[in-house]
């Protein structure tokens, strides 16, 4: 699965464990790995440019100055370059140790841009990065380089917050029915396949959110608009629909993942949660302290394509207390199967009529119907069971 991995280097122990993970992965997929460290000479001899003004004064004349420079300038660059040589043997030695094919890269500039650039440059399938560096303080989540250069890229991103290992390790992968959080699920049931590792799918709806907006709403309608907005009705509909329809929606995407593993001969578990998504998923991980790495899609089944991460995921990236992997590629659960439909039959007049419900609740009516239709013990959802909906509705 991954054929080309780039591990960015800083000597942080948080690079250190990007590079243990990366070393896992590529022995067991046989995978190259890249090691990079960017330097950046040119900055410090722009800061030496700014502070020679309070140079004492046998060093302000123009050509002690510039040869003060020259010297400065030599000195950084040389020294900056065997730092950067000197993390790149020790990346070298551990590949060596391992028997992983490698290349190093080394690279002069300001840090973020060198990695987009050479991310964009290159065809790496993923890439290996610290959540901070060797300037992070006690209160730093995430560093500038890691949020800088996790935005700006396309690839499937590993961002390392500790060292709990990944081999055999307990992954855990949020699935929200994008084709992110589908290839996400690939990656962790490939995981599990090389690497040894247990994999629980979490999938997570949120009913709450539209009674705090009917809520809101109620207290600034006026009696006549509440009418015209048939309050009461929606409000109903969101009750006796659209909550038992979430539920049902997020249920079927977890069947769909099951079904990924299943098809690939690993097994998972699965939970399905309740309330915000990322809130939901933190106070999950909370209580579970053994996991190694979570897995995201990069954006959600709600983002559009200019989203460069999703709020949902930018937060577990940030508050997350174990390493994270962002995926950014696509991937499908099996073609040809609509899981809403697998073990509920519908007659052709309901389908019908379910056809002409708005396109942006008729999951939610379907999964409804599909709930009331297993608790009456039905075989099938008919249209009279339809229209007894709707009049129940007062639509």
């Amino acid at each position: 699965m991954y054929k080309n991995i780039l591990v960015t280097l800083d000597n942080s122990r948080y690079s250190l464990w990007g590079l243990d993970y990366a070393l896992d992965m590529a022995k067991s997929f046989g995978s190259k790995l890249v090691g990079n460290h960017v330097y950046a000479a040119r900055l410090h001899e722009k800061r030496f440019i700014q502070m020679e003004p309070g140079l004492p004064a046998e060093f302000q004349n123009p050509e002690e100055m510039q040869k003060q420079r020259d010297i400065h300038a030599e000195l950084i660059e040389k020294g900056l370059s065997v730092i950067s040589d000197s993390y790149l043997d020790v990346f070298e030695a551990r590949c060596e140790k391992r028997g992983i094919a490698y290349d190093r890269k080394s690279m002069e500039g300001k840090n973020y841009s060198e990695l987009v650039k050479d991310i964009k440059d290159s065809s790496y399938d993923l890439v290996a990065l610290g959540a901070r560096g060797l300037g992070e303080v006690p209160t730093t989540q995430i560093g500038s380089v890691c949020e800088r250069v996790t935005r700006r890229i396309g690839v499937d991103t590993l961002v390392m917050k500790n060292g709990v290992p990944i081999k055999g390790g307990h992954i855990v992968v949020g699935v929200d029915g994008s084709e992110q959080s589908f290839a996400a699920m690939a990656s962790a049931v490939a995981m599990s396949k090389h690497l040894g590792c247990k994999v629980t799918a979490l999938s997570v709806f949120d009913p709450h959110f539209h009674y705090k907006a009917f809520d809101s709403i109620a207290e600034v309608l006026s009696e006549e608009a509440g009418e015209t907005f048939k309050f009461k009705d929606q409000e109903r509909l969101h009750k006796e629909i659209i909550d038992s329809g979430l539920e049902r929606i997020y249920e079927e995407h977890l069947k769909s993942a099951n079904k990924m593993a299943e098809r690939l001969g690993v097994k998972i578990n699965s939970e399905l949660l309740e309330g915000k998504p990322y809130d939901a998923i933190l106070k999950w991980l909370e209580s579970h302290d053994d996991v190694a790495l979570l897995l995201l899609g990069k954006i959600g089944v709600h983002s559009d394509d200019e989203l460069d991460i999703g709020s949902n995921s930018e937060n577990l990236l940030r508050n997350a207390p174990c390493n994270v992997m962002l995926v950014s590629r696509r991937e499908r659960p099996e073609e040809g199967v609509d899981t809403l439909q697998d073990d509920m039959e519908w007659t052709p007049e309901a389908l019908e009529l379910l056809n002409r419900v708005p396109g942006f609740v008729r999951n939610m009516v379907r999964g409804h119907m599909e709930a009331q239709a297993r608790k009456a013990d039905a075989p099938r959802v008919t249209a009279e069971m339809m229209k007894t909906a709707r009049s129940k509705m007062g639509m």
